[in-house]
Parts: structure tokens; C-alpha cells; sequence
């Protein structure tokens, strides 16, 4: 950490729990079998794409799924299993989030999207009595709202810019591959955070 005046975390994998596996059975379940084909294709199509930088809003997306799923299936049936993969804010982390932020500027660079920011804002204050994210760092970016996703340069770039850091002297935290080599890309210090490691196994309590 020699250096390092700024981290910026990635959310899903690193802060919050996900399982996308819960996503494809919950698909599987209201009938759609091809789910993980269809997961695929999207993500290299305009539709996820679009999603995740807010160029397709929840309705043209929901609309979309409509083409895949039985008939009588519901648009709400359509979001419960698509958040399905959301899981726990582990209490550890977001204590480990509030240790960091006495001497690290924190920010969250989250590629996500209008229907998921909704419901894990929903888990954060069901499960820990928080109703936002933002209330662990000095600024909150998600992917739908910057109309930027990881790993463009310009997702990256906007939060140096607009907070005025050094690349050389922030960390960025992420759980994908590609992700971290956007972020050298732009000159981040990085650390690629590889399942069964999670972020309190990186930092160990600082005592000054």
C-alpha cells in the first residue's frame, strides 16, 4: 500500500455476495432452458450492454426477456430472477469499508444496472439498516448512470477526473480479469481478487 492515497472497489464478487448460478435456476424454473445461452449472447449484445450503461432502460429490457420466457410469465417474475443472483452484504466488509475510509480516499466503480441497484439497496437496508451505498464512500459509479462500463477506459477515467486522483496513487480492487487490465490500462495500481480470498483477508485491521 506504499503510496496509495485512493481505493476504488469493484461491488459484485469484492463487496457483495453474487451467485449467478441462482439466476440461471430461476430462469430454468420459470421455464426459460437455454437460459445460460441466452446469458451469453446478451452479454455480448447491445441489449446487456446497453442495459449496463443506460442506453436500455428496465422496460425496453423486461420487454426483451418477454421474447424468452413461457407465455403468462410476469415482468416482476422476470426481475425476481434476474436479482436472484444478488446475495449478503457480509458485515466484515462494510466494517473493513469504514476502517479504510479514515485513511483512504474510497470510491465503488460497480458495473450494474438500474433493476439491480434497486434491490441491493433494498438487501443493504433490509439486512444492515443502511439505505445506500454511498454512505461508505466519497463517491458511488454505476456502470447505467456514467454510460460507461468497465473495462472502457472512460469508466476509469471519469473518477480520477472528477475527483482529481492520481492513477499511480489509487488502487483498484476488482474480481474480473479484464477488468483489472482496463484499469492498468490507465496507469491504476491493481489487485485482482481471486475467490477464496475476500477483501478482509487483503487488509488486515490498521491501528494508525
Amino acid at each position: 500500500m506504499q503510496g496509495i492515497k485512493n481505493i476504488i472497489f469493484d461491488l459484485g464478487g469484492v463487496i457483495l455476495n453474487i451467485d449467478y448460478k441462482l439466476t440461471s435456476e430461476a430462469f430454468q424454473k420459470l421455464g426459460v432452458t437455454n437460459f445460460d445461452e441466452l446469458y451469453s449472447q446478451f452479454h455480448g449484445s447491445d441489449l446487456f450492454n446497453g442495459l449496463e450503461t443506460g442506453h436500455v432502460s428496465t422496460a425496453e429490457f423486461l420487454q426483451e426477456m418477454q421474447q424468452h420466457v413461457p407465455a403468462g410469465v410476469t415482468p416482476e417474475q422476470i426481475t425476481t430472477a434476474w436479482n436472484a443472483m444478488l446475495l449478503d452484504f457480509p458485515l466484515q466488509r462494510l466494517q473493513l469499508l469504514q476502517q479504510l475510509r479514515q485513511y483512504y480516499g474510497l470510491y465503488l466503480l460497480s458495473n450494474t444496472n438500474a433493476i439491480h441497484l434497486d434491490a441491493f439497496h433494498k438487501i443493504l437496508q433490509e439486512s444492515r439498516g443502511i439505505p445506500s451505498l454511498a454512505t461508505f464512500f466519497d463517491r458511488a459509479y454505476y456502470s447505467h448512470l456514467m454510460g460507461h462500463r468497465k473495462p472502457d477506459a472512460a469508466s476509469y477515467q471519469m473518477v480520477l477526473d472528477e475527483n482529481g486522483l492520481k492513477a499511480a496513487e489509487t488502487l483498484f480492487i476488482d474480481d474480473t480479469l479484464p477488468n483489472i487490465e482496463g484499469a492498468k490500462a490507465v496507469g491504476l495500481q491493481t489487485l485482482h481478487l481471486q475467490a477464496p480470498k475476500t477483501i478482509t483477508d487483503i487488509f488486515r485491521p490498521q491501528n494508525g
